[in-house]
């Protein structure tokens, strides 16, 4: 197996293109190791089914250490390839990598649930950094783009998020060669990434309106593009719709003038998002200048009160500093 990693490892550095199969950028990693594993599984069950399980056995324990070795040699080549003209398609081959490994965990090896997770736990970690790789350049032609809502004081809401879906858009092609359940899993990244971005611009504290008027007209923008953002995202794939509720209960936080109105609104969000935090509130109703400091107060009391809501599973304000 380390053989097989050691020769996988070399065509990365040396810029050797990965297989094209079925329009996916494609590697024989995944199928060589798991070849190894089975055979040796099978070649000793051949001798007695003792054998066998003491096979199996010390293969739960390399196969966990051999995913390890390939997560780090991945990570180094994230690191040092970045020149490489096949890069990207690299990488991309690699994250595809990891269904035929789940895939064969799943259906070959009868294990408990925790010791799936260990043994899937590299791969994940694997995958996570490769999309990341994949999106940053993207998350950096997107930030000057989104300061614009700020820059521009919310003058030009529909418009701005015009120009970064477009952005977002024109690059969708670069991710084609992923499998098409990772392409979700990315698209879902993207989707959480877009809401994500739009709060933190909400939250800068430079946007504070006085009268109702002007905070319906915000919310009426705040409605339209969180349409706009869910829309594009699901219709490319984003399995997201826990993110659906994200910007269109900020805009009923920000919208009713009476603070008994927007304490219910407060106490739903905080049961969606258990991570929406005092300092995320206090950010959003910054917004409000109409409101006495007395009435922030007894807003942001709701949040003292236990919404039986466990630890987020998904974070989305926990990404996102405020203050």
């Amino acid at each position: 197996m380390d053989r097989a990693l050691e020769l996988e490892a070399r065509r990365w550095a040396e810029d050797v293109p990965p297989q094209r199969l079925d329009g996916h950028c494609h590697s024989e990693l995944a199928i060589d190791i798991i070849q190894i594993t089975s055979q040796a599984q099978a070649k000793a069950e051949s001798i007695t089914l003792d054998l066998g399980s003491q096979i199996k056995r010390v293969l739960l324990v390399e196969l966990p250490a051999f995913l390890r070795s390939y997560q780090r040699a991945f990570n180094e080549f994230l690191e040092r390839g970045k020149q490489l003209t096949n890069y990207r398609a690299n990488v991309i081959a690699n994250i595809n990598n990891c269904l035929s490994f789940r895939m064969s965990m799943e259906q070959n090896w009868q294990v408990p649930q925790d010791t799936l997770s260990l043994l899937l736990g590299p791969l994940g970690e694997l995958k996570s950094h490769g999309f990341d790789t994949l999106l940053q350049n993207l998350h950096e032609d997107l930030k000057p783009l989104f300061k614009r809502f700020t820059h521009t004081r919310w003058a030009a809401p529909v418009e701005t998020l015009e120009n970064i879906i477009a952005t977002v858009d024109t690059r969708l092609p670069e991710f084609s060669e992923l499998q098409v359940c990772f392409r979700e899993e990315l698209m879902e990244a993207l989707h959480l990434h877009l809401v994500k971005e739009y709060i933190i611009q909400l939250s800068k504290g430079r946007l504070v309106l006085k009268t109702a008027e002007q905070q319906q007209q915000l919310a009426g923008y705040i409605l339209a593009n969180a349409d706009t953002i869910q829309h594009f995202s699901t219709q490319h794939g984003s399995p997201a719709t826990w993110l659906q509720p994200a910007l269109p209960t900020l805009a009923e936080i920000i919208r009713p003038q009476d603070p008994s109105a927007i304490k219910i609104e407060v106490a739903t969000y905080a049961t969606c998002y258990p991570d929406f935090s005092k300092g995320h509130l206090s950010a959003i109703l910054a917004i409000k200048g109409n409101l006495s400091n007395s009435e922030v107060k007894r807003i942001r009391s709701i949040l003292d009160v236990s919404m039986g809501a466990q630890e987020p599973s998904r974070p989305l304000f926990s990404l996102i500093k405020v203050g």
